[in-house]
């Protein structure tokens, strides 16, 4: 028979092989959480995106992009080159589109304000600066006014409040102007105000410019 002393023995032993069974249990669960992840493991999206492989492929593209935007900038300048605005010299010649401008606002001003006593001074002026098509229609016009102006006693005043120099080639040149007009009857002291729009060719005479043609827009 057993005494009650051995049997307690016997319980404690087997408590404490328990116990030691649950130790390991616990130490193997720790080795499984902080093994290293093995080398076949797949790794992150992130550098799967930023691998080698991927770089090479967006660089390469990169590239392509790069030379074709090369080539298509080439082709671009030798468009421009060879398109009419390329010769246009209004577009880069500053200076000479502000002499052209000033010329033809200065014609304008002075052959299209007369007084009905000093018609002959407004006629000489566009003598100066009119010619062929230019002369010739200015002039059937103004035969008008030297017959009504001295009966109307008609003061006419034009004012050049806007120019455009559109094209500039060589000696030659296209400017828009805008006139502002004020005609006066000294007979009844009334004034009318008129707006007109010019098309105006001029050609390089010498040192100076002149008008070829006129034409109303």
């Amino acid at each position: 028979m057993t005494t009650k002393l051995e049997d307690d023995r016997d319980l404690n032993l087997d408590a404490d092989d328990e116990l030691d069974d649950e130790y390991e249990e616990d130490d193997e669960t720790e080795d499984a959480e902080v093994d290293p992840p093995d080398e076949d493991d797949d790794p992150e999206p992130r550098s799967r995106f930023f691998g080698p492989r991927r770089l090479t492929v967006l660089l390469g593209a990169a590239a392509v992009l790069f030379a074709a935007a090369g080539a298509w900038s080439l082709v671009e300048a030798g468009n421009l080159r060879d398109s009419p605005a390329a010769h246009n010299e209004a577009l880069v010649d500053t200076g000479r589109t502000a002499e052209v401008s000033a010329a033809v606002t200065n014609a304008m001003n002075q052959i299209f304000s007369y007084s009905y006593d000093k018609t002959g001074v407004t006629e000489q002026a566009a003598k100066d600066v009119l010619r062929g098509d230019a002369l010739a229609t200015y002039d059937k016009l103004f035969a008008e006014v030297r017959a009504k102006a001295p009966e109307q006693k008609l003061v006419l005043t034009s004012r050049v409040v806007y120019s455009a120099v559109q094209s500039l080639e060589d000696d030659r040149a296209v400017v828009l102007v805008f006139l502002d007009q004020a005609a006066t009857r000294v007979d009844t002291n009334t004034t009318s105000a008129a707006a007109a729009q010019l098309s105006i060719t001029v050609s390089r005479e010498g040192d100076r410019w002149v008008i070829t043609d006129m034409a109303p827009r």
